[in-house]
């Protein structure tokens, strides 16, 4: 597997259950500290500031005005009125939260028929959140990051086809709370696709999705190795990230991964 992000500082963590078919994980408090975001959110209250204080003064000065009526007095949802003490509801496909509670493995792709099992397949489609912090270049400070996050549980499928590819999907979903834990994740992942080491690109924005993107990466050349192609994908709906990977020894085509990271939203 490849490492994935570069994580956070250690810090001393409480066991917790991790939820109904998911390995028992940590859950710790939330602390972060950085420097650059701390002036930038300054900057940014200096500014508001000054603007909303011109803009009162001019305010101040001006005769009031009067509203206009409203254009649909009667908007609500759902149009038509509920009885008394009855809820709008959704279809159980149309409930991401409901999808998102039951069997986490139900919502990962199918394997495209004709495929062989990975030579990294799990067993029964969960990986353990330590197994998943090991692939990262700082284990230690990753798992750390993790459950920093309120990581829940993760589940992935994996297959092989033609001679040297492979594809793996993950579904990491995190605890509801006041963090974002999938947004965060994401985005993280994101942030260092452009890195030398990685897509050396912003990569391509996922159709269907307010935040996913997918990236082919150069091909790596080593004198007595095979040519290795990688393509990512990496997106959030809720609080479950995605992450997809393909790795092949031939070129992997931009379509094939998006079209993967496609299917995959649609199953969310």
């Amino acid at each position: 597997m490849v490492p994935v992000t570069e994580p956070v500082a250690e810090q001393p963590v409480a066991a917790e259950d991790a939820g109904p078919g998911g390995p028992a994980v940590a859950v710790r408090p939330r602390r972060r500290a950085l420097r650059t975001v701390g002036l930038i959110a300054v900057a940014a209250v200096i500014g508001l500031v000054g603007g909303t204080a011109v803009g009162y003064g001019i305010q101040a000065e001006r005769e009031p005005t009067a509203l206009p009526p409203l254009n649909q007095p009667g908007l609500a949802y759902p149009a038509k009125a509920l009885p008394e003490g009855q809820k709008a509801t959704f279809p159980a496909a149309e409930d991401l939260r409901a999808k998102a509670e039951g069997d986490l493995r139900k919502l990962l792709l199918p394997k495209p028929s004709g495929a062989k099992k990975s030579e990294f397949a799990d067993a029964d489609g969960w990986m353990h959140v330590s197994t998943f912090a090991s692939q990262f270049n700082k284990p230690g400070n990753a798992l750390d990051d993790q459950l920093e996050m309120g990581v829940r549980r993760i589940a992935v499928t994996s297959w092989a086809t033609g001679e040297h590819k492979e594809t793996e999907i993950r579904l990491v979903q995190y605890r509801a709370g006041d963090g974002l834990g999938a947004q965060e994740f994401v985005e993280g992942q994101q942030a260092y696709m452009p890195d030398e080491d990685f897509a050396e690109s912003e990569g391509t924005e996922l159709k269907g999705s307010a935040n996913g993107r997918y990236y082919v990466f150069p091909v790596r050349k080593k004198a007595g190795y095979l040519d290795l192609y990688e393509a990512r994908a990496y997106f959030y709906r809720g609080d479950i990230a995605v992450e997809i990977f393909i790795v092949d020894t031939k070129k992997i085509a931009a379509k094939d991964i998006r079209s993967l990271a496609e299917r995959q939203l649609g199953r969310l």
